[in-house]
């Protein structure tokens, strides 16, 4: 993906927010550095979500499901595989905001389980 403007303060808002996530998750014994699925949610037009679908393999996404709203927005739910760790998360942020302008969607969060044991 070409390097893509996001708003370095919206960038700062959704690093601050996933800092408390993450110290949360840390809270309930989450090992960071443990590689686990993430879920990414975004939502928008139908046109554009339908898009993001057909994009995501690129994009290094995997489509899980749509989901619709009553405004009639159409969101759809995407995992990756990550860690947890502070600059991992922050990357990712920074990636959600580019498909977001990139696509003319809307990055709606992030979602995972804690993980508390060894890594398989």
């Amino acid at each position: 993906m070409n390097a893509i403007a996001i708003d370095p303060a919206r960038l700062a808002a959704e690093i601050a927010a996933d800092a408390e996530i993450l110290a949360e998750l840390a809270e309930n014994g989450d090992i960071a550095s443990i590689v686990r699925p993430i879920d990414l949610h975004f939502k928008g037009s139908q046109d554009a979500i339908e898009a993001l679908v057909e994009a995501s393999d690129g994009l290094g996404l995997s489509f899980i499901e749509f989901g619709e709203y009553e405004d009639g927005d159409i969101a759809a739910d995407f995992t990756i595989e990550s860690t947890t760790e502070a600059d991992a998360m922050a990357a990712l942020a920074k990636r959600a905001l580019e498909i977001e302008i990139a696509h003319d969607v809307e990055f709606d969060g992030w979602g995972c389980e804690a993980q508390t044991g060894p890594a398989i």
